[in-house]
């Protein structure tokens, strides 16, 4: 009995050990194969930039994305400006002006108006844990008192380091330590439908976060900022979010939100519409590293004035794709005159990145240092080459206008006459222009129709390559224009630029 006993206790017992032994294999696999999850909240090493964040399953926020809004609202700040304005003369209240009233008060209230104090509300936010702040510019132009207010209640007097106009972006300091911070993500590796959000004050009433997807990015041509190259999207922004924060699906800042359309006006009044813009990290960035460095921003100056490369003007430079920019007018003494740029040269790359519209090359040149050689891939006479470039640098006087975009054209329905120096002076053209002057154009012609519009006053330098001299030489070139597209280049208050206009 006991033997029997003995034999089946020792079964039992291999029996434990090797289930022991299958459970303990099941278990170091199991923990093997959920090494390689990510486990949602799992804390990340604290980072000032990020790089190719890996994608995240929706599927971890199942309760909303308050684990993502969370810890970064307190890095988003209100900020309060105030500047003194000085209005005018006759400025003063109406009354002023009823004989009425003059009687007994003389003309007392025509003189200079008292200087008013404006306030501006914005929102900003902190990059670095010492009280660097990043906003826009318009946020706090011309301010002379700037608070900021974090979302601890605290309220600092914030100084200005320095602004940059041409991109919208200002950079502050308050005196403070250890305060929350936004690490900055990539906004290159930004596509269309990405989730993201927006974090502002919007109409003062307190921090507010909204979400919505990436509508489309490098955004341009609004004539709101020199340089352009906008992130939009239909996450709510509305005034007082300016210089708020755009920030992704991980939580990195990505975007500094800027502008809204509203009613087809860029920082229109009135409320979201579902199309706001942000200034990419990418861009601003950069600018803000040059201004703590240095207190202001250096860019690289091109020389030329361009306009966008559309379908008609491709087909008459002989281009099948219609991508590249087309340069209407060359500087004199300047970076491009000097490596023998022309009018008519279509810029397609710069040092072999492709260049699909201005603002794109406006950015793109500006990213440069001065007295960077650069390569630019042109489209000359039917086919390509490459031109050497040495950059200068970009000072505000140095472009008449941001962009030529060029004035229009058609030829009937145009009236012109030769161009006299009496009609150059009036029309403040530099010495040596030459062309013919129009005169008239009616509303009703193909050359009203051309995007933009040929205006009386405007001065036809070329048809289809042909120099004009006068209306002789202007006679001849549109002979054999019969019923075909007519290349002009038009010199608008100094500016050339070419347009296409097409027969009726």
């Amino acid at each position: 009995m006991e033997s029997r006993v003995l034999k089946i206790r020792r079964w039992v017992a291999t029996v434990v050990v090797l289930v022991a032994l299958a459970g303990g294999a099941l278990l170091s696999q199991g923990v093997r194969n959920w090494t390689d999850h990510t486990v949602f909240g799992a804390p990340r090493t604290p980072i000032a930039i990020t790089q190719n964040a890996l994608p995240v399953s929706l599927g971890n926020f199942a309760n909303g994305f308050s684990a993502v809004l969370k810890p970064a609202l307190p890095a988003v700040v209100n900020i309060s400006s105030s500047k003194v304005v000085k209005p005018g003369r006759n400025q003063m209240s109406p009354m002023f002006n009823d004989p009425f009233f003059r009687q007994f008060f003389g003309d007392q209230g025509q003189g200079e108006a008292r200087p008013q104090r404006e306030q501006s509300l914005g929102s900003g936010v902190i990059v670095s844990s010492d009280g660097t702040i990043l906003t826009n510019n318009h946020v706090v132009d011309g301010a002379t008192d700037i608070k900021v207010f974090l979302n601890d209640k605290r309220e600092f007097q914030a100084k200005l380091i320095g602004t940059d106009a041409n991109t919208d972006i200002a950079v502050l300091k308050i005196d403070a330590s250890n305060l929350p911070t936004l690490p900055l993500g990539d906004s290159n590796q930004l596509q269309v439908g990405d989730l993201i959000f927006a974090i502002g004050d919007p109409f003062g009433v307190g921090e507010t976060a909204t979400m919505g997807i990436v509508s489309a990015t490098g955004r341009g041509g609004f004539g709101i900022e020199r340089y352009e190259n906008f992130i939009q999207t239909d996450a709510a922004i509305n005034p007082g979010n300016s210089g708020g924060a755009m920030i992704d699906i991980h939580g990195n800042l990505v975007g500094i939100n800027t502008a809204i359309l509203s009613h087809g006006s860029m920082n229109g009044e009135g409320g979201n519409e579902g199309v706001g813009f942000a200034i990419p990290v990418s861009m601003a960035k950069p600018v803000m590293d040059q201004i703590l460095a240095h207190g202001k921003v250096v860019r690289g100056y091109l020389g030329v004035h361009i306009q966008d490369l559309t379908p008609e003007l491709a087909r008459a430079f002989g281009l099948k794709d219609g991508t590249g920019v087309l340069v209407g007018d060359v500087s004199a003494d300047t970076p491009a005159s000097r490596a023998g740029l022309k009018k008519g040269d279509v810029i397609l790359k710069v040092n072999g990145e492709p260049v699909g519209a201005m603002n794109q090359l406006h950015v793109q040149i500006a990213q440069f240092a001065p007295g960077t050689q650069i390569t630019l891939q042109i489209w000359r006479n039917g086919s390509t080459q490459d031109v050497s470039v040495k950059l200068d640098e970009f000072k505000d006087q140095d472009e008449k206008v941001a962009s030529a975009e060029s004035t229009g054209a058609t030829l009937e329905g145009v009236q012109v006459q030769d161009l006299s120096s009496d009609i150059s002076q009036q029309l403040n053209l530099p010495a040596g222009t030459h062309g013919v002057v129009v005169t008239s154009v009616d509303p009703s012609s193909p050359a009203a129709a051309a995007q933009p519009p040929l205006n009386r006053g405007d001065v036809i330098q070329e048809v289809n390559h042909k120099p004009i001299n006068n209306t002789s030489d202007y006679e001849k070139a549109l002979s054999g224009a019969d019923k075909q597209p007519v290349l002009l280049l038009v010199n608008h208050g100094g500016v050339t630029g070419y347009v296409v206009v097409e027969p009726r």
